[in-house]
């Protein structure tokens, strides 16, 4: 799955258009490296998002198409 869709889908960023945005501003890495919002998103990779001051830090556990808000959580889980 397309890191923008897994960001929209898992519900770590609201809209696919602002997952773009943030892919394309290199503020979303994975593990490691700046990524562009095509980059297929697998099991156990480390994904982190800047949100101005904070940073968020999540491993991907699940990837699937679809997610409701309940089952979204389960599809990463934080780090530090």
């Amino acid at each position: 799955m397309r890191l923008d869709k897994y960001l929209k889908v898992s519900r770590l960023i609201k809209r696919r258009s602002v997952a773009n945005d943030a892919c394309d501003g290199e503020r979303v890495s994975v593990n490691g490296r700046q990524v562009k919002a095509g980059y297929q998103v697998k099991t156990g990779d480390v994904i982190e998002i800047a949100f101005g001051q904070r940073t968020l830090k999540v491993e991907v556990t699940a990837v699937t198409e679809n997610a409701t808000r309940a089952d979204a959580p389960a599809m990463y889980k934080e780090l530090e």
